[in-house]
């Protein structure tokens, strides 16, 4: 007669068996950020809060990264240290943050260059702005300001279609893609003339040519040029926003002179690394709307020359994505690739 022995598994193959259940158990769990796994406490006691610039210092962006910086350091008790990583058409600081760990303590400060971006870079780099990045914040704008020498006989936009039509003028811009080049594009798209694009390193270079008649106009940032058109060396003809600016009251809006569709303002805001927790993007991205309410960040950012116009994720991810659309078929009716 023969006995059925029953198979007690040794320590070892026990000790096995478990560690395999651990490690599959461990592998179908998805990856959260350890600073939100640990008790969904963001941020953390102690956190240094990193935001990137993608430009030089010293730019409007950088000054207003400082200023918003400052009030969340402050706010929220945590380091917030502003970090400047220019070059490459702002990619080179903005692919540092896509690859950061996603857990809110890296900002990157964006601006409309960036929604040209999405489609200037598109098949040149690895980065996809619309999957890699998560929009947080939109925090303000300023308008474009179309600035000619004082001494030019360009006086309105309507002359600057005429004269353009009747010989060859050139425009200035602070470079390939950036927000007074893309103006440019969408104002001979939508005239039909032709003015050439004239590339600088910088908005101060292309302004000096301007005020002495190397170049016939400028698509210019607001507050670059305004001390250049308040001191009399060069002239305003039209302001692309949606109201006229107390500061330069004489000057019209592009709607009164006939041009709506070339409102354009140059945005600064804020996003995240795409795996972002949307728990975490909301609480900043509260934080920084109610930052940009304060008075004297109100106060601070009209003598920069923004208006405050503070959307939260959910607000700004639709305005995000429009903008990208704009300027996608501005870039693809020019024919405008990255330099």
């Amino acid at each position: 007669m023969t006995t059925k022995q029953k198979l007690i598994p040794s320590d070892k193959h026990v000790s096995m068996r478990r560690s395999v259940l651990a490690l599959a158990c461990a592998l179908a769990l998805p990856a959260v950020p350890s600073a939100w796994a640990q008790n969904g406490e963001y941020p953390k006691p102690g956190a240094v809060l990193r935001y990137v610039v993608p430009f030089p210092p010293g730019g409007l962006t950088d000054v207003m990264a400082r200023l918003v910086g400052q009030q969340l350091g402050e706010r929220w008790k945590v380091s917030a240290v502003v970090e400047n990583k220019a070059g490459g058409g702002a990619m080179i600081g903005t692919q540092d943050v896509a690859r950061s760990a996603p857990d809110g303590n890296t900002l990157l400060a964006i601006t409309m260059t960036h929604a040209v971006n999405a489609t200037l870079f598109r098949g040149k780099s690895k980065l996809d702005l619309n999957k890699d990045l998560k929009p947080v914040a939109l925090l303000a704008g300023t308008p474009m300001l179309v600035v000619v020498p004082a001494n030019s006989n360009i006086r309105s936009l309507t002359d600057l279609v005429a004269a353009a039509k009747a010989k060859s003028l050139n425009a200035g811009s602070s470079g390939v893609g950036t927000p007074s080049h893309l103006s440019l594009a969408l104002f001979n798209q939508l005239n039909g003339t032709n003015i050439v694009h004239v590339s600088y390193k910088g908005g101060a270079p292309s302004l000096i040519d301007l005020i002495s008649g190397q170049i016939d106009v400028i698509f210019s940032n607001y507050a670059e040029s305004l001390p250049y058109v308040k001191s009399g060396k060069l002239r305003a003809i039209a302001i692309a926003s949606p109201q006229r600016n107390p500061q330069v009251p004489s000057v019209p809006t592009t709607a009164e002179a006939g041009m709506p569709k070339l409102n354009v303002e140059n945005w600064t805001a804020v996003m995240v690394p795409g795996s972002t927790p949307d728990a975490v993007v909301q609480k900043l991205g509260d934080e920084l709307v109610q930052i940009m309410a304060l008075p004297e960040v109100v106060k601070r950012t009209n003598e920069l020359g923004f208006r405050v116009d503070a959307r939260g994720p959910r607000e700004f991810a639709p305005f995000w994505n429009s903008e990208v659309q704009r300027w996608r078929a501005v870039i693809d009716a020019g024919g405008i690739t990255a330099e």
